[in-house]
Order: C-alpha cells, then sequence, then structure tokens
C-alpha cells in the first residue's frame, strides 16, 4: 500500500547491512554511472518520500531509492554519533559497491543531504543536489563563522526531541490529534500550509518507520553546565550532526568539484536563521524558559552559513545553483515536484532522448554562479 505504480523495494545485501532500496520496475541496470541518481530521505522518514520524484524523470535514468540504517525497512543497527555521519555515508558506499555502481549523481534531503557531502568528501561523485540541507557545521551550537558555542555543544542532539512526539512516534500514532503527533509535524514542519496530498497516510508511514531502539533515534544525552542543561551524547541519529562530531565545510576542497544545486523553501520551519528545532531560537522566543541571552546561546544561522560556504565553493572554482522557493517547506520535492525536477536533470546535465516529455512549464528562478 505504500508503493507506487512502478515502483519496487528489494533487500541489498552489503558487507556492512541489510539495505532496502526502491527502484522503478522499467530501469535498465546496464544503465551507465552518468544517467544513475541515488537518492537519500532525512530524518525521521524513509526512501518512501522519494517516489513522486522517481516516477516523473526521464526513463533512460535509473532512478534508486535507499533507506538509511535504522530507517525504512533497512537493517537496525546502531549508529556511532563520533564518526558524525560516515556510518550513514558508509553504508551508503557499501550499496552503490554492492550495486557495481561507481560515480553517481547524489540527492540529499536534510539530514541526507549531510551524508551525501560526507559521501562527497570521502568519495568521488558526479553531483550533489542538497535539500533542505543541514548546516555544514551541524544542526545548533554554532555561531556563523562555525565556531562552537559550548565545549559539550549544550542543547544539541539526542535530548532535544520533544519527548511527546518520541512517545508517539514510537506508539506508531497515526492521528492528528496532537499537535506533537507525527501526522501532526509533518503538517507543520514538513510542508506549508497550502501543501494538499492523497498520499500524506505514506509520507506518515515512512515517518513511523524511523527505529526508537537505543542507538537509533534520537540518540543518547548528558548533563551539561550550560543553558538549557543537557548536551550530545556520542550514539544516535540525531547525535551525529552535533558540531564536535560533524563538518562538511572542507567539502569547498574538493577536487574535482562537482556541480551543486542547492535547493531550498523560504517557509522551511526546521532549516532556517530562525529555526523552530533550534532550542536556542525557542529560548529566544520565550517557548524555554532561562534563555541567557544572544551573547550566550545565539540561534544558529543555518541557511547563512551554508550559503557562505557554498559561496566559498563557488569562489574556489566550483558550480553551484541555488533554487529558493518563496513560502516552500522542508520538503520541495513534494510541494514543487515540477520545479525540483527541473531544476535536477539540469545539474546532472540530463540530455534526453526526442521523445522525453518537455520540462515543466512552471516558471524557475535559480541563483547561480553568473
Amino acid at each position: 500500500m505504500t508503493l507506487f505504480d512502478g515502483i519496487v523495494a528489494r533487500i541489498v545485501e552489503t558487507p556492512r547491512l541489510r539495505v532496502n532500496i526502491l527502484e522503478r520496475t522499467a530501469d535498465d541496470p546496464r544503465t551507465p554511472d552518468e544517467q544513475t541518481v541515488l537518492f537519500v530521505h532525512g530524518n525521521v522518514s524513509s526512501s518512501l518520500f522519494w517516489q513522486e520524484i522517481m516516477e516523473d524523470l526521464p526513463g533512460d535514468i535509473r532512478a534508486i531509492a535507499v533507506d538509511l540504517r535504522g530507517f525504512g525497512t533497512t537493517e537496525t543497527l546502531p549508529v556511532d554519533a563520533t564518526r558524525g555521519v560516515r556510518d550513514f555515508s558508509d553504508d551508503l558506499h557499501a550499496t552503490l559497491e554492492t550495486l557495481h555502481l561507481g560515480t553517481v549523481h547524489l540527492v540529499g534531503w536534510a539530514l541526507g543531504a549531510a551524508v551525501v557531502m560526507q559521501y562527497a568528501i570521502d568519495h568521488p561523485v558526479r553531483s550533489l543536489t542538497l535539500q533542505s540541507p543541514v548546516s555544514p557545521f551541524g544542526f545548533g551550537g554554532t555561531r556563523r563563522d562555525g565556531s562552537r558555542l559550548t565545549e559539550d555543544d549544550a542543547g544539541c542532539g539526542g535530548g532535544a526531541v520533544n519527548p511527546d512526539f518520541l512517545a508517539r512516534l514510537s506508539a506508531h500514532d497515526t492521528t492528528d490529534e496532537s499537535p506533537t503527533s507525527p501526522r501532526s509535524v509533518f503538517r507543520s514542519s514538513y510542508v506549508s500550509a497550502d501543501y494538499a496530498t492523497a498520499h500524506e497516510d505514506i509520507w506518515v508511514e515512512s515517518m513511523l518507520s524511523t527505529s526508537t531502539s537505543e542507538g537509533n533515534y534520537p540518540g543518547d544525552s548528558v548533563e551539561s553546565a550550560s543553558w538549557p542543561g543537557f548536551a550530545a551524547g556520542t550514539r544516535g541519529v540525531l547525535n551525529t550532526t552535533a558540531p564536535r562530531f560533524f563538518s562538511v565545510a572542507d567539502i569547498v576542497d574538493l577536487d574535482p568539484k562537482p556541480p551543486v544545486l542547492w535547493v531550498h523553501g523560504t517557509a522551511d520551519a526546521i532549516v532556517s536563521d530562525a529555526s523552530f528545532f533550534d532550542l536556542n531560537q525557542l529560548g529566544k522566543t520565550g517557548a524555554i524558559p532561562g534563555w541567557p541571552g544572544e551573547d550566550v546561546a545565539p540561534p544558529q544561522p543555518m541557511v547563512s552559513q551554508t550559503r557562505d560556504v557554498l559561496d566559498a565553493y563557488r569562489a574556489a572554482g566550483g558550480q553551484v545553483t541555488e533554487l529558493e522557493l518563496e513560502g516552500v517547506g522542508h520538503a520541495p520535492h513534494l510541494e514543487r515536484p515540477g520545479v525540483f525536477r527541473r531544476a535536477l536533470l539540469q545539474n546532472i546535465g540530463y540530455i534526453g532522448p526526442r521523445n522525453d516529455p518537455a520540462p515543466p512549464t512552471e516558471s524557475i528562478i535559480l541563483k547561480s554562479e553568473d
């Protein structure tokens, strides 16, 4: 019930773990690497979220979406957060090797964007498409230049999750009876208020596939002397992007530099310069009491940090295209699929056969190096 027509799931046995992937039934496994696109989902989601875009890509492209460990139906194994997101990116590399794929195009969403950036630092890629990416300096706890606010990353990591949301996620709650249910969080945080779809039940099922077992989502935390009283632990998903463990700012030094497409919405509640998921921002607004002030605990300027790093990437010779979508939330590929598809095809340098459908006519504004 969760798979679209023409999409099939299968398990890939890699040397590291069993990985679930989605493919299109009509795709040719002999498709060359330069026409292969691999999609990596974000946090509290799975490969199911990519199905609309996979369906809409031209027929001579091979489209693959993976479930990260502990999500979807990929094997659940503990996540060592002291390696940043490398448990995930190493799993991805093992999956590509098992599929006999080499240098392909990577698309990552939020946490998945962090994973594909780390992958690009460790292995060659043909292009990167970053949708609503986590800041190159991690999630929370840094100033604009990436310097850390505290030595223990106070307010970051596994302790930042709303406990009622976690309980409802663990209980597989499909209702919208509470603002902290997964369905309500999808509506309020993943997409903008005007998004409508017949597939919401599938997106919620995808969220509910998240493993909340020990060492997975959200991860552990430790006490902190700094506000708000806890800091990032060493295990689990949210701690992988704690600033002391994670930075992909070195992407600026890649040689060669794959073309980068950055897609984000101006109404993103999760990744922004005033994120409602950043405890310092919540403290600033008074939602959490005791905030010590802007000098001590400023909100993280996530989008500005990404722009700074990608500007440096461009200045170092890389090709960067920014697609900023007005009024769109955390999931542009759901809210503006035609625009997303067109920008993705441009970024991978796609030149299709004459019988390929014409690109969508919806207007698109790209901020490029020109």
